[in-house]
């Protein structure tokens, strides 16, 4: 009768989550972060002059850049700007802040009347806190 007969489990399907293109995807993220952080550091290329240097100034590790190209353009924090427009900015900056750090690169080409052009607005703002950045020998 029911004796020779057997019942026959039914197979489930088993969830299961393919993790090779997460994985894949993670290293991807991972590859291209290490790729364009060197380049997120710099912001406008120059070419610094080479010196011994200290320990840059900066508060809760964020410092404002003062950048002048090879061509004579001024950047702060990476954004071109004239050099009224500067004097401005770091008045403003000033009396917000008289501790405010700033960091001025001059390219390596410049003429020494160009950096010192920049420097004067940054003394005549009234900062205290200003470093040239130079690349350690």
């Amino acid at each position: 009768m029911a004796l020779g007969r057997r019942r026959r489990r039914v197979e489930r399907p088993k969830a299961q989550i393919d993790m090779n293109s997460l994985i894949d995807l993670t290293f991807l993220l991972l590859v291209t972060f290490i790729v364009t952080l060197p380049a997120l550091e710099q912001g406008v290329s120059i070419l610094l002059p080479q010196a011994k240097t200290d320990e840059l100034p900066t508060k809760n590790g964020k410092a404002n850049t003062v950048t002048i190209d090879s061509t004579g353009r001024i950047f702060l924090n990476d954004k071109p700007t004239t050099a009224e427009d500067l004097e401005v900015t770091l008045k403003q900056m000033a009396a917000e802040d008289p501790d405010v750090p700033v960091l001025v690169r001059g390219d390596e080409r410049l003429d020494y009347g160009s950096v010192m052009g920049v420097v004067k607005i940054i003394y005549k703002c009234r900062i205290r806190r200003m470093s040239l950045v130079t690349v350690e020998k």
